[in-house]
């Protein structure tokens, strides 16, 4: 099952609604993660997460942007995002945010200048171009548009970004809900 039948669908069993085996969703399926893995909490999540349903993972980054100890992670680490899109054929790829702040030689210097991390990293019209037809367009926001993506890979039309943004919302809300509860007043 692609990503993009996964993303516009339950994942529940077709037939009796009970919860689908772990990997029987993404068994295949291709994500490709781009950007600052090493400061991004959605990264690793994402990975556990993906690996687990089966999908294979790729991470995509400049060596500065990536945590020391990655050997056990689950997933395949590569730096050059041209070449990646190319060999890898992504059904998915997203796109994570780079904090400013950390731009600058006071924020650690993690990368030459936001031009040079663009051209090597960013998500623009060459790149939109070379993913598969069928491949969705993800990003956990907020956004750099110009810097990690481009205004038109956002809003393109196979972008999930709003929707990914929606639910993840939704999700975080349920989770404090279900934390701070009154044990009584839980579902």
């Amino acid at each position: 099952m692609t990503l993009r039948r996964w993303y516009n669908s339950a994942t529940h069993s077709g037939d009796d609604g009970a919860p689908a085996a772990p990997g029987s969703d993404l068994d295949g399926a291709k994500l490709v993660i781009v950007g600052d893995v090493l400061h991004s909490r959605v990264a690793r999540s994402n990975v556990d997460l993906a690996t687990t349903l089966g999908a294979q993972v790729t991470l995509v980054a400049p060596p500065t942007l990536l945590p020391i100890g990655m050997e056990d992670w689950p997933c395949q680490v590569r730096y050059d995002l041209d070449e990646t899109i190319a060999e890898v054929q992504p059904d998915a790829i997203m796109m994570l945010r780079v904090q400013r702040e950390r731009m600058s030689a006071a924020g650690g210097g993690f990368f030459p200048s936001p031009q040079e991390y663009s051209r090597q990293y960013g998500l623009d019209a060459t790149r939109r171009a070379a993913l598969p037809e069928h491949a969705i367009i993800m990003h956990p926001g907020p956004m750099n548009r110009g810097l990690e993506i481009t205004a038109q890979a956002a809003d393109d039309p196979r972008s999930r970004v709003v929707e990914q943004v929606a639910n993840g919302v939704s999700v975080r809300m349920a989770c404090l809900y279900l934390l701070l509860a009154d044990e009584g007043n839980q579902l």
